[in-house]
């Protein structure tokens, strides 16, 4: 006897009703991007590796330590399970020219895939929803980004998700903290950890990102970065703040605020709960204005956002609580196979008036009892049975009974004219 074959670990089946809960989630994102004139892109989930180590950054856990490379047996090419997007976004933008006639406002919905210690809310293939705008220089369009996440946890119905937001600043203005921010931690070096020590010379602005309790006083007490941020940084920053205000979007500062990733500058933000432990941070993102160049492009102004699908539906079901599918309006029962040449033509007539229904399938010639079959008619949650018996066949009639308004009322209704009495299967 074979072995079974399961999934590898941190890899998920989305399985209904569970499915459902995802389909009315990216439905809701769809209508928030139209809204918002936001058109969809779809990238490979294979880039070169290159992308990534450039793109992400060297020195970040994501390419240090995550990522699913792989040499392509058949051209020896380093490619990549992409980790995250944005990369693929800019490079895509770059090799077919996107921003050529102006800004582009754009996003996206897709597998991810880290290769972390799954946990709650952390898999190895998760799936991120993200926003990219290209091209745009001002703080409005950072201000835009945060209100449009704003507006879809509103529009999910969530609550108690707190803003944070930072200002990384210029370059010159990184560089300048960076100093004094490995100057303070070579005076504190005996209580940097392994990680704090290795990352010290390659990207000391992680170690304010540290989880270790034992350094959170030290940390907390390092230069930050606002205090070496110029008149148009600050200007830049301020701006975001007061059109968030005008927005009714309520936010605060978090100076230790630098996100996981090297491209960053100015706008960083994050939308936080307190209610998924320790993977809280539900959206994050910002500006990465360097980008383009990094990755072989022209000079071009870009911000945007991540968010975690997973953990946006497990707030969803502890604040709103569990739902799935939404019942068919009716469920078609069938008690003979010799009805269903007729029975099949009109549910598909009444789909086309756009009613829900769920025909009855039983196993070649035994379609199962009538009680059976209207047992399976009231555990669908359908509104209505709809009866294909023969006596009902013989006049040309399908009988329509109510299943939940207590009354078990019915009627008959014409086969041959499924469209004129549709509307009154519909919720």
């Amino acid at each position: 006897m074979n072995s079974k074959i399961n999934a590898v670990k941190g890899m998920n089946d989305i399985l209904p009703p569970e499915s459902a809960r995802w389909e009315w989630l990216e439905d809701k994102v769809r209508e928030l991007m139209a809204r918002h004139a936001y058109r969809m892109v779809r990238t490979p989930i294979v880039e070169p590796t290159a992308l990534f180590v450039r793109g992400t950054g060297e020195t970040t856990d994501i390419v240090e330590k995550e990522m699913y490379s792989f040499e392509d047996r058949l051209n020896g090419e380093q490619l990549t399970l992409r980790p995250e997007n944005t990369p693929g976004v800019v490079r895509a933008a770059i090799e077919h020219n996107l921003t050529y006639d102006g800004g582009k406002r754009l996003y996206y919905m897709g597998q991810m895939f880290r290769h972390e210690r799954p946990q709650r809310g952390r898999y190895r293939q998760f799936y991120q929803l993200g926003a990219e705008v290209l091209g745009f220089p001002g703080p409005e369009v950072d201000a835009e980004l945060m209100v449009l996440a704003h507006q879809l946890l509103a529009d999910l119905g969530l609550a108690n998700v707190r803003v944070e937001l930072n200002s990384l600043g210029v370059p010159a203005e990184r560089r300048a903290h960076r100093e004094a921010l490995v100057a303070y931690f070579e005076r504190h070096a005996a209580l940097l950890d392994a990680d704090a020590q290795r990352r010290l010379h390659t990207n000391p602005l992680r170690i304010l990102d540290t989880k270790n309790p034992a350094m959170q006083e030290m940390v907390q007490a390092a230069p930050q970065l606002l205090d070496y941020l110029g008149e148009a940084s600050l200007k830049h920053l301020h701006t975001v703040q007061k059109l968030l205000d005008a927005c009714g979007v309520p936010w605060t500062v978090n100076a230790r605020l630098v996100r996981g990733l090297d491209y960053y500058s100015h706008t960083v933000f994050e939308f936080i709960t307190d209610e998924l432990g320790a993977q809280g941070t539900l959206c994050g993102g910002g500006r990465y204005d360097g980008l383009f160049e990094i990755l072989g492009g022209k000079p071009t102004p870009a911000v945007g956002w991540g968010m975690g699908i997973e953990r946006v539906l497990e707030l969803l079901v502890l604040q709103l609580g569990e739902f799935g599918a939404p019942a068919p309006d009716a469920y078609a029962i069938v008690p003979a196979a010799e009805a269903l040449p007729l029975a099949m033509p009109a549910l598909q007539a009444l789909r086309a008036e756009g009613v829900k229904v769920q025909m009855h399938a039983g196993s070649g010639e035994g379609m199962g009892s009538m009680k059976s079959q209207f047992k399976k008619a009231d555990g669908s949650g359908a509104r209505y049975a709809l009866v294909f018996g023969p006596d009902e066949l013989a006049i040309g009639m399908v009988t329509v009974k109510a299943l939940r308004d207590g009354t078990g009322a019915q009627v008959q209704r014409p086969l041959g004219g499924c469209a004129d009495w549709a509307d009154t299967l519909k919720a």
